[in-house]
């Protein structure tokens, strides 16, 4: 299997994510994103349609239901959290190669 060649897109993506990880930025924001799906019931949301999906399945298949509920979880972000979460990565990114 032939891996595809790497874009400036993706070496640049793969920096970001090391220097937001080295310094702990990366842990920062998802705590923070964390705390906001909860804080609008998003997570709840989630687990109780995943719960449901499991419940009426014969039997329960994993990745099925991870699989729906990972479209449904992507779609159903409120914009307010998805917003201030790509804020916070451009205030980084704007920190770390702007200087």
């Amino acid at each position: 299997m032939m891996s595809k060649p790497t874009t400036d897109a993706d070496a640049l993506y793969k920096e970001v994510h090391r220097r937001m990880v080295e310094s702990g930025e990366w842990d920062r924001i998802l705590r923070v994103l964390s705390a906001k799906l909860s804080e609008q019931g998003w997570s709840d949301e989630l687990y109780h349609r995943a719960k449901e999906r499991a419940r009426i399945m014969d039997p329960p298949l994993f990745k099925t239901i991870l699989e729906e509920i990972s479209l449904h979880g992507e779609a159903t972000v409120p914009l307010s959290v998805k917003r201030e979460t790509t804020a916070q990565i451009r205030q980084f990114v704007k920190d770390q190669f702007e200087k």
